[in-house]
């Protein structure tokens, strides 16, 4: 069973993204590194924003891609190359749309799911890293996901999702220490 070396968050630089759904990876990650002390500085070399410290005694990396959510892989993937880190060592956090707000599910592997972050770092890493899935509601059709992603959401739903990511944070002690299954039980069983 492997601990976690490296917790991801995926989303979009710049202010003007801050508060948009295709964020929510960042989100959790920066609620993780406020909850524990980690300082998030800028790290050129890896074309992100990157930060060590320990979470419930394990020593974790954290990174958030500068890249822009379509190339996180010239992120991800040498960053993870450079610490020697496996992708069973590695959870990515990332928004999803095909879960309503409020919704957060833990998994291990599968495909990109149409993902644009994990469609460029699945092709370098393999897929076997564990991903949480924040959900953040599909606008209903195809044409109109642009423009959903990149939008921010009404206080109702960022609330749903906060809580979310509040109750995923609740149990980063199973995450780190390796327990999947029984984070997985937990975090999936979150009812908004």
């Amino acid at each position: 069973m492997s601990k976690l070396s490296l917790i991801v968050g995926l989303g979009n630089p710049g202010s003007e993204y801050a508060q948009t759904r295709h964020n929510a990876g960042f989100w959790f990650v920066e609620r993780l590194a406020e909850q524990y002390g980690i300082s998030l500085k800028a790290d050129p070399k890896y074309k992100g924003i990157s930060g060590r410290g320990k979470i419930e005694g394990q020593d974790v990396r954290l990174l958030l891609p500068t890249t822009f959510m379509n190339l996180s892989g010239q992120s991800v993937v040498p960053f993870a190359k450079f610490y020697q880190i496996k992708p069973e060592e590695m959870l990515i956090a990332h928004d999803e749309l095909d879960m309503n707000p409020g919704v957060i599910r833990l998994k291990t592997g599968g495909g990109h799911g149409g993902h644009n972050g994990l469609r460029d770092i699945v092709p370098h890493t393999g897929a076997n890293f564990h991903r949480l899935r924040i959900g953040i509601g599909h606008p209903g059709s195809k044409d109109r996901v642009s423009g959903h992603v990149l939008g921010k959401a009404p206080s109702s739903e960022q609330t749903l999702m906060d809580d979310a990511i509040h109750h995923a944070l609740g149990q980063i002690k199973l995450l780190v220490n390796g327990d999947f299954q029984q984070a997985m039980n937990h975090i999936n069983a979150y009812k908004p």
